[in-house]
């Protein structure tokens, strides 16, 4: 059988394969699969280094791709952004209480000062952190500092786990207001319900006793129909502030005209004006617009006249002038009655609240007049302005937002413009501004 190893002539050695007729020299090197030994090595080698290298490249990516920041912001970073954003105070504080973090909200309410927190959250938050549970606080000013500055303000303190506390603080001021209003109002409500119910009852009463006299039961028969007029004045008016005040949606704005406002509300008051008299001018129609509710707006002016006419005394003037300034319409009652002290002026237009209640009494007033007025004009994104001196009279302003397109005032496609109070616009001959001016 042929070998590997066996010998030639003249002992030069021979290499045969296994396979018949095939003879190679002696030198020849073993091959593998057909394939020289060398040529194998060299592509095994040369495999096994782009291995390397691929192994190497893919290595170094994953590396990179964890050591490189995410893309947005993180977590903390959301955290952050939150508590810096929140409407509530936040304040965090360490096992001795000093202020860790902190967002400006709790600067507003007065939870934190020159970055140390309020000496009653510090106290609260030692008690949490010895027995682990919440507790609430009070942190609301112990002085009032004016404006609209936070007067409730209640906090919660809760543990946060190795020796951390978080104090949680809200403005509850807003609440509390409503509470002691609404308290006021049914205190209020009560007792003016109360004084011409029980009027009546007496009089009913009188009535009975004096059924044989004609002139008597007439007599008090008239005193029971006022005190009826007066409720139910009463009721109205309550329950046109408590629209005002939010308990209904107001009315769709329309475009109105001021200077049927004005006619309207004397319309109102002529017979107040005639049982006084008392007469009350007013100046040249505007032509001013204004946008709100025209029943809402002849109501307020009609209560600023009959104030005045039922501060006034027989014969003195009482007026009504319409201006503009600074985008906003003026509507002016002015009387030279008795007059309102300063320390009374703010507190005029709170419900049922009467300079001269014994006047208020005779005249039939329910203290709800000027209440209304306020909350209209704010409604309308007005204001109510007041001057007074005692002696000298009252000039009691209504302010709302001037329209911004007066009617029937644009000539040519010309702009209007505000002259001497009054809305005017280039003439047709020249394009001339023209003043109406003021009565």
């Amino acid at each position: 059988m042929a070998g590997w190893g066996t010998s030639g002539p003249n002992g030069v050695g021979t290499v045969t394969n296994a396979v018949p007729g095939l003879v190679k020299p002696a030198g020849a090197l073993p091959t593998i699969l057909g394939v020289a030994a060398p040529v194998y090595l060299a592509l095994s080698f040369g495999t096994l280094l782009i291995g390397l290298f691929v192994g190497f490249l893919l290595g170094r990516s994953r590396s990179g791709g964890a050591g490189r920041a995410p893309d947005g912001p993180t977590v903390a970073d959301l955290v952050q952004r939150i508590i810096q954003s929140t409407h509530t105070g936040v304040v965090v504080l360490n096992r001795f209480g000093d202020v860790v973090i902190h967002n400006p909200r709790a600067e507003e309410l007065g939870l934190v000062r020159n970055n140390r927190v309020d000496d009653r959250a510090r106290k609260a938050a030692e008690v949490v952190v010895e027995t682990g549970d919440p507790i609430e606080v009070d942190l609301s000013p112990l002085e009032s500092r004016g404006g609209r500055t936070p007067e409730a303000v209640l906090g919660e303190v809760r543990p946060l786990g190795d020796g951390f506390t978080a104090v949680d603080a809200d403005d509850q001021s807003e609440a509390v207001r409503l509470e002691a209003t609404r308290r006021d109002f049914v205190a209020n409500v009560s007792h003016e319900l109360k004084t011409p119910v029980g009027a009546m009852a007496l009089l009913a009463e009188a009535v009975l006793d004096a059924a044989d006299d004609p002139v008597e039961v007439r007599r008090f028969t008239t005193k029971i129909l006022n005190e009826g007029n007066r409720l139910g004045t009463l009721v109205t008016e309550l329950i046109a502030l408590s629209r005002l005040q939010g308990a209904e949606r107001l009315p769709e704005m329309h475009t109105v005209e001021v200077d049927a406002v004005v006619r309207e509300a004397m319309g109102r008051a002529r017979l107040v004006m005639e049982s006084t008299g008392i007469d009350v001018t007013t100046d040249d129609d505007s032509g001013l617009l204004v946008q709100g509710d025209r029943t809402l707006l002849v109501t307020a002016l009609s209560n600023l006249l009959q104030n005045a006419l039922a501060y006034s005394t027989a014969g003195s003037p009482v007026s009504v002038s319409r201006s503009v300034a600074d985008g906003f319409v003026e509507i002016a009652v002015t009387d030279r009655g008795v007059g309102i002290p300063e320390d009374e002026q703010q507190r005029v237009f709170e419900r049922f609240y009467r300079v001269d209640r014994a006047r208020s009494r005779a005249t039939g007033g329910t203290g709800l007049g000027l209440a209304i007025v306020k909350h209209v004009a704010a409604n309308h994104g007005g204001e109510v302005r007041l001057w007074s001196k005692p002696g000298l009279g009252s000039t009691f302003t209504m302010r709302v937002p001037a329209h911004a397109e007066p009617r029937d005032l644009t000539t040519n496609g010309a702009e209007p413009t505000l002259v001497g109070g009054r809305a005017t616009a280039p003439s047709k001959s020249d394009g001339a501004a023209t003043d109406g001016g003021m009565a």
